[in-house]
């Protein structure tokens, strides 16, 4: 199953006063184009994608066990990433001008977030805290992460060094997971056994959560068109939904067992992981509608 942070935290809707109507919607109509991991590898997480195709996201090592990045451009063709002195690597979003998102944790077991272009890796690092994730990135180089340790994780947005915190009421953990180019945040925050899902701007929370879903919702992506995507959560699988116009459209895969979605670009491309079994899995980009 992906390891996605909302999947780390044990994870009842915990709705904000200003949260909007929702109504569960039908299936999108979805055309899929499936990809398998590189040899030698499984899918951990399928994360991101950027508006040139490139999918980003975690590959589990078949020999070593080790978790690695990837991206994989619009051809199909893989390219394997370690973080320096890290044990675990994971890639979650890329923008338009090539730069990737991501976090590792060193060989001491601490997490750092970073930045990738290029092969030029800068390490981010919140100022004081015991661990720090980056997870997303928009087209100006806007970041969102989380920082903190056991028991408490705060979110943050970072525009030019400056860094603003988003810290959903009443949650433990708090974890933005994406920003668009109005510096528009999608994630989730995790309280007990549930998961939040929630749209940030300019200081404000609105909560959206697919109704009736036992263990929550998280979000994970949202593009400049406001399209939101995202995963229901029910015991230990999450299933994949777009969130357009408060209305919840299910992403389906015929012949699945359950489908998690990582990210939406500007052209309205998503991207993701079907499973067929939890150890039999296939990346997945679609258009839907």
């Amino acid at each position: 199953m992906a390891l996605r942070p909302f999947m780390l935290v044990a994870l009842v809707c915990l709705p904000l006063a200003l949260a909007p109507a929702v109504h569960a919607g039908t299936k999108a109509s979805c055309t899929f184009d499936t990809f398998d991991a590189p040899s030698g590898y499984t899918f951990n997480d399928v994360e991101g994608i950027a508006d040139d195709g490139t999918v980003v996201g975690q590959l589990v090592n078949n020999q070593t066990q080790a978790l690695v990045g990837f991206m994989r451009d619009q051809n199909g063709n893989f390219t394997i990433y370690t973080a320096p002195k890290s044990n675990m690597t994971w890639l979650y979003q890329q923008n338009a001008t090539g730069t990737s998102s991501g976090s590792y944790m060193d060989t001491k077991s601490k997490l750092h977030g970073f930045t990738l272009v290029n092969e030029n890796f800068v390490e981010v690092d919140y100022p004081g805290a015991a661990n720090t994730w980056i997870f997303g990135v928009n087209h100006v180089g806007s970041l969102t992460g989380s920082y903190g340790g056991a028991g408490s994780v705060n979110g943050f947005l970072l525009v030019n060094g400056n860094y603003t915190n988003v810290a959903y009421p009443k949650g433990a953990v708090t974890y933005p997971m994406a920003v668009n180019d109005n510096n528009a945040i999608v994630g989730s925050s995790v309280t007990g056994a549930v998961s939040s899902g929630f749209l940030w701007q300019n200081g404000n929370f609105t909560t959206i959560n697919y109704p009736k879903s036992k263990y929550g919702t998280a979000l994970t992506g949202i593009n400049n068109a406001g399209t939101i995507v995202g995963n229901r959560i029910s015991a230990d699988n999450a299933f994949a939904f777009l969130y357009i116009n408060g209305t919840f459209e299910s992403i389906v895969y015929d012949g699945a067992k359950f489908e998690t979605v990582g990210g939406i670009n500007n052209n309205g491309v998503v991207s993701g992981q079907i499973f067929f079994t939890q150890t039999n899995t296939e990346g997945f980009t679609a258009t839907c509608k």
